[in-house]
């Protein structure tokens, strides 16, 4: 089935007792047995949930994987990656451009279990090889990068891991991930593909082993439900995770799952319509010279706009730019948007303005932000499915607006 068809219809199979079209949510937390250990193959909704399979099922199918988990939140998918994953004197080598609170999770959490995260700041396949040794076991990715929007090439890195790996001595330590499984020499690529989505992009297709996804994004698309998942290219990759996610319990709820399959169904269609309308505001953007930047991989002049047009199906939803004025000049334009919503998160079928330097990435001190160009003027607008006119007015009036009083500036 083509991508739009297996969103509708891939674990959305009718009730067979009722013959509901859309299959109902079970809450329920426990399962009734004909007798101890005898079961209809669900036992208690912490380890497996019908909702929940069905979500999982339809992850799977739209990333190409073997198999998918679905967590209550992106930060939780993204810890029962890697804390399977990764045990003290490991090291992970990451593209320094990433999220906020992943940057937070590796640095405030895992390197004070004894991991060593390495940070590569040249988005090239080279430069991320050369930070791997014996002690790498993860290498994570972000493409297109929040909120720089840097492309990466999955291929040619997945090559280069691969090339590595083949390279390590059959008497390397034995990288064991966990319950029941043992990677043995192998280092895992993990992508982060929540700005693309699998409508745009299909890591696992292109080398990647894992595929990690913040469902309340645009898989979920409504701004009004909270999620993460993981996708893995092969099934036994999935069971120390799966081992994992019963054993720790940050599942997604039954009605959170049933929310983010409905989303799911229109995936196809609304990334259509964010990439046009997002193209038509950089377009817009760049053409009116109240942008001292503006940062779209649709866009010619972008650094990997060729690796764009090969990668993906489309640019994206997310329009990066930078005010004049700084802190105050972003700030001031901020607070008079009407449409555009000055708020956290991104993917919704509403357009949102957020500033990253105060918002999503405040947990990154200011020198590495501002290494990274997520400067005091820089705002992400995460570009909604509304007509386009009417998101260039809201965008233009905003730039012509008197200045507003002052607020305080983000922290150092």
């Amino acid at each position: 089935m083509k991508f739009e068809t297996q969103a509708i219809h891939v674990g959305q199979a009718a009730d067979p007792g009722t013959g509901a079209t859309i299959p109902p949510i079970y809450v329920s937390s426990t399962y009734t047995q004909e007798a101890p250990g005898k079961h209809k193959g669900y036992e208690y909704s912490r380890t497996q949930n019908p909702t929940r399979d069905r979500l999982q099922a339809a992850l799977a199918a739209l990333e190409g994987g073997a198999a998918a988990a679905s967590f209550a939140s992106g930060m939780a998918a993204t810890a029962a990656l890697l804390t399977p994953v990764l045990r003290p004197g490991d090291s992970l080598v990451a593209y320094g451009d990433m999220y906020g609170g992943t940057y937070r999770l590796m640095e405030q959490v895992f390197r004070r279990w004894g991991v060593d995260p390495r940070y590569v700041d040249e988005p090239g396949a080279d430069a991320i090889a050369a930070r791997i040794d014996d002690t790498t076991r993860l290498v994570w990715i972000e493409t297109p990068t929040n909120p720089m929007l840097r492309l990466l090439d999955i291929e040619a890195i997945a090559k280069a891991v691969r090339a590595i790996e083949a390279s390590r001595k059959a008497d390397a330590p034995d990288y064991s991930v966990g319950a029941k499984m043992s990677l043995g020499r192998r280092i895992l690529l993990a992508v982060d593909n929540t700005f693309a989505t699998p409508a745009l992009q299909q890591p696992l297709a292109l080398g990647a082993d894992v595929v990690i996804h913040s469902t309340t994004k645009y898989l979920g698309g409504h701004s009004d439900v909270i999620g993460g998942a993981i996708v893995t290219r092969d099934a036994e990759l999935m069971a120390p995770i799966r081992y994992y996610q019963n054993a720790a319990g940050g599942v997604s709820s039954p009605f959170d799952c049933f929310l983010t399959q409905r989303g799911i169904k229109t995936l196809g269609i609304r990334m259509r319509a964010h990439c046009e309308n997002a193209l038509r505001v950089a377009r817009w953007a760049q053409e009116s010279g109240g942008f001292e930047r503006v940062i779209y991989p649709g866009l010619e002049d972008h650094p990997q706009h060729a690796l764009a047009r090969r990668q993906m199906r489309g640019a994206g939803g997310i329009v990066t730019v930078v005010l004049k004025g700084g802190f105050e000049g972003a700030s001031r334009f901020m607070s008079r948007l009407g449409v555009f919503a000055c708020a956290e998160s991104l993917g919704g079928v509403e357009s949102l303005a957020n500033h990253p330097a105060i918002m999503t990435h405040a947990s990154v001190p200011r020198a590495r932000r501002e290494q990274l160009g997520v400067v005091d003027g820089l705002v992400r607008l995460s570009v909604g499915i509304e007509h386009a006119d009417d998101l260039i007015a809201d965008l233009e009036q905003a730039l012509q607006s008197e200045p507003q009083r002052s607020r305080p500036g983000p922290a150092a």
